[in-house]
């Protein structure tokens, strides 16, 4: 019998974790949560290239965390690269065990919420990773998705309203890949929120293009926080925002403004679909 204790089944579909910093979390989980059971997958600390683990042991490890019928819900250790390789095969395997558990990502990790989304299976949520502990503040970026994973609904994105539109949070890279793809869900009436890091803003420029031509039927974007841009050999002309509004302009999309979300401390929770929790005041 589980009794009151959730347990949190833990694997990266792409990059791998340090075990240091697995063992921080568990850690602060221990400490403030003790209504949660953390369990890292061994399959987080291995590395192979870029990768933690082939894609056949990583693909077996996402497999071993979502049709496990213990485990409450399923959260991504860690961004990179890598998900989109195992996406189709997972979704083929997934069983009833599966389709009761949320899921909690960003990043990369984008294409298998995006994926779980159109396929119906779990809740996928924007949120938070493990690897998030080792930013400055980052305490308090894993410890708003420990607090969402027992139902403190406290750190969803400020901009959404209960029982309202329907939401979504990207990466624009990672939602650029996935428009046109198997794995790309019917986004009609949703506010999309999108963040970047790391590209430069031609780049930035470049994936907005993209991305407008093929949801022209969303209910608008927000921008979250777009960091780390690099220095280009000269000036773009135009900063986030601005190249965001030009092509929503250029769409017909509405702009909605900014969202909460993004590479930082602050990256908020959004579970995708129509939120239906009223968090407290």
């Amino acid at each position: 019998m589980k009794g009151t204790t959730k347990r949190i089944a833990i694997c990266a579909p792409a990059a791998p974790l340090h075990r240091e910093l697995a063992d921080r979390v568990e850690a602060l989980a221990k400490a403030e949560f003790p209504g949660l059971e953390l369990r890292f997958h061994s399959q987080c600390f291995l590395e192979d290239g870029h990768f933690a683990g082939s894609d056949a042991v990583r693909l077996e490890a996402l497999i071993d965390c979502a049709n496990d019928p213990d485990a409450d819900a399923v959260w991504f250790a860690k961004g990179g690269y890598g998900s989109n390789r195992i996406a189709g095969a997972a979704l083929e395997r997934m069983d009833a065990a599966a389709q009761k558990k949320s899921y909690l990502g960003y990043s990369d990790c984008g294409t298998l919420l995006g994926a779980l989304y159109r396929a119906g299976i779990g809740k996928p949520v924007h949120a938070p990773m493990a690897i998030d502990i080792k930013r400055q503040d980052g305490t308090d970026a894993v410890r708003r998705s420990l607090a969402w994973l027992v139902g403190d609904r406290s750190g969803i994105e400020p901009s959404i309203e209960p029982n309202g539109t329907p939401v979504v949070a990207f990466n624009l890279m990672t939602l650029a890949m996935l428009v046109g793809t198997e794995f790309m869900p019917d986004l009609t009436g949703h506010v999309v929120m999108i963040e970047e890091v790391a590209e430069h803003l031609y780049a930035i420029d470049r994936l907005m293009f993209h991305v407008t031509q093929h949801c022209r039927t969303i209910a608008g974007i927000r921008l979250g926080a777009v960091t780390h841009v690099p220095e280009n050999d000269r000036p773009f002309g135009a900063d986030a925002q601005t190249i965001v509004r030009d092509w929503c302009g250029r769409a017909g999309i509405a702009y909605l403004g900014r969202a909460e979300i993004g590479h930082t401390s602050a990256n908020r929770v959004v579970p995708f679909g129509v939120v239906e929790a009223v968090r407290p005041a």
